[in-house]
């Protein structure tokens, strides 16, 4: 589906992963929750679409249209400087001055989303699986071994 602004027909769609700090294990239960919530209310703020999107435990898989007046660089800062605002905000008990402190791990990985859409989102999908997969595998050399 292509989208409209004042005098443009756009459709822009891209891969964007990024981890938390020190890609720690945190991303579960009710934090999980919690940040999927954020980034929905933020996205909506801002117009961004999440096509498809998955909160792994040390990482976040996301698909977002994007309006071309917004760089991914400006959108990716605002989600992860936001979200981790006001995560300190409701968990830490630091309230608004927590200087120093980050959330989230500095970079992120963006791609294009052309025609392979549905691969990517399928990916984004089985996230979680392969995970558990990989954690049930050895890697011996070039082979790798079920467990």
């Amino acid at each position: 589906m292509k989208n409209t602004l004042a005098h443009t027909l756009w459709e822009c769609k891209y891969h964007i992963v990024w981890i938390p700090k020190k890609r720690r294990k945190v991303l579960y239960g009710k934090l999980q929750h919690e940040i999927r919530t954020i980034l929905k209310r933020l996205c909506e703020y801002k117009k961004v679409e999440i096509v498809e999107g998955k909160l792994c435990e040390d990482h976040v898989h996301l698909c977002l249209s994007i309006p071309p007046k917004y760089s991914v660089s400006d959108i990716v800062g605002y989600l992860k400087g936001r979200s981790a605002i006001i995560i300190f905000e409701k968990y830490s008990g630091m309230g608004r001055n927590f200087k120093g402190q980050s959330f989230w791990a500095r970079g992120y990985s963006v791609g294009t989303v052309g025609k392979d859409e549905k691969v990517i989102r399928e990916y984004i999908r089985s996230q979680e699986s392969r995970e558990e997969e990989e954690e049930n595998t050895v890697k011996v050399g070039n082979y790798r071994w079920k467990i």
